[in-house]
């Protein structure tokens, strides 16, 4: 994890966060901006604050 942009998306959307970074992973095979959006998303998303990150997040590491 670098910024926990796709674990933010992951939590938005339901889905398990190893599939939203592989998701991402495989998307930067294809061409575009992908990297970029990534970098975007990273800046502009507010971080969670402490209390309000799931429990799966301290089990899973």
């Amino acid at each position: 994890m670098i910024a926990g942009v796709c674990g933010g998306i992951a939590e938005r959307l339901g889905w398990s966060p190893n599939l939203v970074r592989l998701l991402f992973l495989l998307s930067c095979i294809l061409p575009g901006p992908q990297f970029v959006i990534y970098l975007i998303m990273w800046i502009f998303i507010p971080k969670a604050p402490a209390s309000d990150m799931p429990s799966s997040y301290y089990t899973h590491r």
